[in-house]
């Protein structure tokens, strides 16, 4: 029996035995209930400005702790507020668990202020989404759980009529099964072939993307690149699982045609082509088929089975990434690849095509950054123009030490993020950066890092332009329209939500800021003002 327990009460208990210790959103009457629930469980939770944004916060919390984020939201308008960060933890593999308060069925008959079939409107964009029942809250939150976190990870959502929040269940059913082990691929032809490809190769090349994050196989990928000498380049979200520094990192790929015209001619000279977690919805259209699979051998290592065609393989295993790699190097020995400095040369070009040594713009900025914020800093980055300059040059020493929305390209991610990531792990150094707008949009959120006590880096591109739309713009021939706007004072604003604010246009002020920012007591704000046309030929 479950005596006093609610139906949210066994919810909320399942989610901290899952590892959450954090919960953000914005209540309503609807979810009084389940915020009470979360917090007698074990669970804070922060009120936040906007939905969208607790759900970013919650991705944050995420990506320190390994647990699932938690975002809950009023009925209506508040459900429908994290439609966006939804979508984008659906397409960007992030566990999520959505907790939305609704009307009760019965009163929904005769009623209609704010009802909306929420379970309609997630379930296009989610894993899974569940009407909670009080006998079954125990069995839905176990569900929610593993179908949020294995495999690919993503948003399950959880709809929770106020009558049965409140529910006292008449018995806490045992959990279904234990999660899944890492798979290996058997043994038998597949693998005698890729092992005969890895044997003969000369010439050996890793894509390693989200899913190698996932397994945890850094250290797998790193003495697989080491054993052979193969290089790797990364997806965005896998930058650092081998740190950057190291001579076989050929560094980030996604978005930067600037960067493609070294690395997909790099790939293309491959004679074995090892995809290891390698998920491709955060490539641009540039890497689509970019390898003929009757022409190079390719083998695709991921986490689900292979529907988007952007690239096909000679052999493809869904298994686990580690695993699948040391079974791969069995009896396979090393032999001599990239004989003719062709690594060495594709680093050389990379560097050469995002210079450090500028006195002032982007480039500055992000090297300023990177050489004065510590090594273990954790970085997030909004979407726009310096996202994609910041994600070739922002040097990873560790994975998840950049942190993007780099499937969904939503903007606003960057400020929410780092409020997150600074809650659940306060010591660590933690930089955001946005450009102007994206700031705009959430700039309310710095009330949040206020009332947490944040000490997190807030720094802002300041041009007044969407700069990355404005390029295409230019690219296109087109007429200036809708993407200038007006010029803000990002410091006062800092200074305004009771933080710190610093207005900088020179590599000197900007590390100025950045020592001050790194000692102060509160969270910075660092207007980094900048030329709206600075961006060009840098991408």
């Amino acid at each position: 029996m479950t005596g006093d327990l609610r139906a949210a009460d066994l919810l909320a208990r399942r989610l901290y035995e899952a590892g959450c210790r954090h919960a953000f959103g914005m209540p309503g009457g609807e979810v009084l209930t389940i915020v009470d629930a979360l917090r007698k469980a074990g669970i804070d939770f922060v009120l936040a400005k906007h939905e969208n944004n607790a759900g970013f916060m919650a991705e944050g919390v995420h990506h320190r702790t390994g647990a699932p984020g938690i975002l809950v939201a009023t009925v209506g308008p508040g459900a429908l507020n994290g439609v966006n960060v939804v979508a984008n933890a659906e397409q960007d593999r992030v566990p999520l668990i959505v907790l939305t308060g609704c009307v009760d069925a019965d009163e929904a008959l005769t009623y209609t202020h704010q009802i909306l079939d929420h379970q309609a409107v997630f379930a296009p964009i989610t894993r899974a989404t569940f009407m909670l029942t009080a006998e079954g809250a125990d069995t839905i939150a176990d569900k929610a759980v593993g179908m949020a976190t294995e495999g690919r990870a993503g948003p399950v959502h959880i709809d929770v009529p106020i009558s049965v929040a409140d529910a006292k269940p008449g018995a806490v059913r045992p959990r279904r099964r234990a999660a899944a082990s890492p798979t290996a691929p058997a043994e038998g032809p597949d693998l005698d072939r890729a092992r005969e490809w890895l044997r003969r190769a000369r010439r050996p090349v890793m894509i390693v993307g989200l899913d190698a994050l996932k397994d945890e196989a850094g250290d797998a990928v790193r003495a697989f690149a080491e054993n052979y000498r193969v290089p790797l380049v990364t997806t965005y979200k896998a930058k650092g699982i081998v740190p950057e520094n190291h001579p076989l990192c050929l560094g980030g790929a996604g978005l930067s045609p600037l960067a493609d015209r070294t690395l997909i001619p790099f790939v293309q000279s491959a004679d074995l082509i090892l995809c290891v977690g390698y998920d491709p919805i955060e490539m641009r259209t540039g890497w689509r088929e970019v390898w003929d699979p009757a022409k190079v051998n390719v083998v695709d290592i991921t986490a689900g089975p292979n529907h988007h065609y952007m690239h096909q393989a000679s052999l493809h295993f869904v298994s686990d990434a580690g695993a699948t790699l040391a079974a791969l190097q069995a009896g396979v020995a090393a032999g001599e690849t990239w004989a003719n400095g062709e690594i060495e040369t594709a680093k050389a070009r990379l560097a050469g095509n995002f210079p450090s040594d500028g006195d002032w713009g982007p480039a500055a900025i992000v090297d300023e950054c990177r050489r004065t914020l510590p090594r273990d800093t954790i970085a997030t980055v909004d979407s726009g123009a310096h996202r994609i300059l910041l994600s070739q040059m922002w040097t990873c020493y560790e994975p998840r030490s950049l942190l993007q929305s780099t499937a969904f390209c939503t903007m606003g991610c960057a400020v929410p993020l780092a409020i997150g990531v600074k809650h659940a792990d306060p010591e660590r150094p933690v930089v955001s950066f946005s450009g102007d707008a994206g700031m705009l949009m959430v700039a309310g959120e710095l009330s949040t890092a206020a009332e947490l006590g944040s000490r997190a880096i807030f720094v802002v591109f300041v041009d007044s332009s969407l700069a990355l739309i404005e390029l295409k713009q230019r690219q296109r021939q087109l007429g200036n329209a809708g993407v200038d706007f007006g010029s803000h004072d990002f410091a006062a604003i800092g200074r305004a939500f009771g933080g710190y604010g610093h207005t900088v246009t020179s590599r000197r002020e900007l590390h100025q800021a950045l020592v001050e920012a790194l000692g102060a007591d509160r969270f910075s704000v660092i207007a980094a003002v900048i030329d709206p046309q600075s961006y060009d030929g840098r991408i």
